[in-house]
């Protein structure tokens, strides 16, 4: 009996070991200061090892700030890295870059409806911290239109021209098309404030109550006083708990606002087919979104 013992103990201790090599390797990661130039949102490093695609980079400035940053373009040992926060107060010669080998991923949780964020994901709302449920790639992933179920249910606006002349159906996108002194952030608000699933007739296995219905809203490059406008009018007509709301404000840096709609969306993704709940997304405006992609 003490042998077989002391069998099966030297066996488990064995597959300790084997369990902690496996599992618990820490690779080291590589800390640069080559910073070779700074254009724009992009900084430039040279005599990177293995940079990789869209991985992410810390940047530590030389008063201690970090701010992150994504790599856009590999040619050899250069990297160009495009910074969220924006590249004022960069120091060529005193900036750290740390490479994490990782892709950007945001957080999600249900927990996210009823609460505001900025452009980048962070809470602005004074809130506590989101406790993540999951962390996923927002670039999102690719879906099969062969195995897509054909759209044939509606999502009522409440405004007539829309359902009436162009409807919105389950699953498809619209474009509302506006100009400059056209009231189209209330179209916005009001869209968020009246929008709702239409209940078909017969039986469904479909859980269309009001309660599992939910709004994904992004603002990009808007003034202090429209983010305000739509915090105001969501917080007054009592739909905010159910109204999960990005802010990417006009002095914000400008390369924030390509990851703001991907927020966004990955955020409506999670809620729409882990949370089991019908998600309507409003971005405006997307001629920001443009012009921060021409920038780049």
């Amino acid at each position: 009996m003490s042998f077989a013992n002391s069998i099966g103990a030297k066996q488990a201790a064995k597959e300790h070991v084997l369990a902690v090599s496996r599992d618990f390797i820490s690779q080291p990661r590589l800390t640069y200061k080559t910073v070779s130039g700074v254009n724009g949102p992009l900084v430039i490093l040279d005599e990177v090892k293995f940079p990789k695609f869209a991985e992410i980079v810390q940047l530590r400035l030389a008063d201690g700030t970090i701010r992150s940053g994504q790599v856009l373009e590999v040619s050899g040992s250069k990297a160009v890295v495009q910074v969220f926060e924006g590249t004022s107060g960069i120091d060529a010669k005193n900036t750290l870059c740390e490479f994490t080998g990782d892709i950007l991923r945001t957080p999600v949780s249900e927990d996210m409806l009823g609460r505001v964020f900025n452009g980048s994901g962070k809470p602005i709302d004074k809130g506590p911290p989101i406790l993540a449920e999951d962390y996923l790639d927002i670039q999102g992933q690719p879906i099969n239109p062969w195995s897509r179920i054909y759209p044939e249910e509606m999502i009522q606006t409440g405004i007539s021209a829309i359902d009436v002349m162009n409807s919105i159906a389950r699953g498809q996108k619209i474009p509302i098309f506006s100009a400059a002194g056209l009231p189209h952030n209330e179209i916005a608000a009001q869209i968020c404030r009246q929008a709702g699933l239409v209940k078909l007739p017969g039986k469904s296995v479909l859980d269309d109550h009001e309660d599992n219905f939910a709004i994904v809203f992004a603002a990009m490059g808007v003034n202090m006083e429209t983010a305000r406008f739509f915090k105001q009018d969501f917080e007054e007509n009592g739909s905010m708990e159910n109204v999960c709301l990005f802010l990417n404000l006009a002095n914000d840096p400008t390369i924030e606002r390509i990851i703001t709609p991907r927020l966004a969306l990955t955020a409506a993704e999670f809620l729409a087919y882990q949370c089991e709940k019908h998600v309507l997304v409003i971005l405006t405006d997307m001629s920001s979104y443009a012009e921060a992609l021409r920038e780049v």
